[in-house]
């Protein structure tokens, strides 16, 4: 075997083993398998719930005291049903 093949072939291995760490899985923004994967979609008075890798960054953000959406002031929270993330309303 001339060291081309050799150069080849290690090109190869590499690129197989490299390429599967490159593929990143596709979820939906509210896909989930349990209640820890879902969050509230938005900073402030969230209405909606989303997967955590898809949280918004909400350092930095100031929010009224007003208790307006159906997560606010513990009107609800979001909960993984059917392997989305939705809203469960707290009261009863």
């Amino acid at each position: 075997m001339n060291s081309k093949t050799k150069i080849i072939i290690g090109i190869l291995i590499i690129g197989i083993i490299l390429i599967p760490g490159c593929i990143e899985e596709k979820i939906n923004r509210d896909q989930c398998t349990k209640d820890s994967d879902c969050v509230p979609e938005q900073c402030c008075h969230p209405t909606s719930c989303v997967n955590k890798r898809f949280a918004p960054n909400c350092s930095g953000i100031m929010c009224t005291m007003v208790c307006q959406g159906p997560i606010d002031c513990g009107a609800g929270r979001c909960v993984c049903k059917d392997n989305k993330c939705v809203v469960e309303s707290l009261r009863r």
